[in-house]
């Protein structure tokens, strides 16, 4: 546990041939942000997929630094 808590709470300088993966994935999340800004109406639930479509990339970053 003391690992977990240690890797997760640390900052993770990126390596090589990480920094192309955070730009891919964040490209698709940019191009399905503008489709559900196009598509969405305003609302709450708009609202929502946009934070979670940033949680989402967030977590992934993490993963690709983490591991």
């Amino acid at each position: 546990m003391n690992e977990t808590i240690e890797n997760n709470f640390n900052y993770h300088k990126p390596q090589e041939g990480q920094t192309e993966k955070y730009e891919a994935l964040r490209g698709k999340a940019k191009e399905l942000a503008y489709l559900i800004n196009e598509q969405c109406p305003a609302s709450r639930e708009k609202s929502l997929a946009m934070t979670k479509l940033e949680e989402t990339i967030m977590w992934a970053n993490a993963s690709i630094a983490r591991n």
